[in-house]
């Protein structure tokens, strides 16, 4: 049965489906998916996560960011690319994580590639923001898994040293630090529609 393009939660507010199901992935929706996100040591734990989520659920990995957040040090990144194969070997026998040594390994090479560039992550990340007006996308049917920003951010990434930043993983940490919204049309976090839950009676 396909899912639902929206859904209508019990706070009488339409969201895009995908939330549908799960407290966490209705909060994640409602408070971070799609939100402008410019922190630098938030965006470097969203290319790490996306990584980490190749082949897997997103809700996979977002019931273990508190665990992944723990052993990598807050995403701190000197703290990150300060980690050696003894941490690496500690990590694949941590149940509370995805136990990857390769994805393990990158979240490594991703910190010390970032201390190596000439600009912050965070103004690196958004000069791959696109350019323009979008047109909202109204069912899932509409929303690319791929985009040539997407494709040139990833190109960029790995030319610098970046693992695990392919065009579709990097695509979806566009979504989710909001350098593009993809709620539906519809959904009460679309911007042609913005209203706050909390200022719900």
């Amino acid at each position: 049965m396909p899912r639902p393009e929206l859904v209508l939660g019990d706070d009488g507010l339409r969201r895009c489906g995908w939330s549908a199901g799960d407290d966490e992935y209705r909060r994640y929706h409602d408070e971070e998916w799609g939100r402008p996100q410019h922190d630098a040591t938030r965006l470097f734990e969203k290319v790490c996560l996306e990584g980490f989520q190749a082949g897997l659920s997103w809700i996979t990995i977002l019931r273990r960011r508190p665990a992944f957040r723990e052993v990598f040090h807050g995403f701190d990144v000197q703290q990150v690319a300060s980690m050696d194969e003894t941490d690496v070997q500690r990590l694949l026998t941590d149940d509370r994580i995805i136990r990857h040594r390769g994805k393990i390994e990158a979240t490594i090479a991703n910190a010390r590639a970032t201390l190596e560039l000439d600009r912050p992550i965070d103004e690196l990340i958004w000069s791959f923001a696109p350019d323009g007006g979008r047109t909202r996308p109204v069912s899932f049917a509409d929303v690319p898994a791929i985009t040539p920003e997407s494709s040139a951010l990833s190109r960029e990434l790995r030319r610098l040293g970046f693992r695990f930043v392919g065009p579709t993983t990097m695509y979806a940490l566009m979504q989710a630090a909001g350098l593009v919204d993809d709620h539906l049309a519809g959904c009460y976090r679309a911007s042609a529609n913005p209203v706050d839950p909390s200022s719900r009676s």
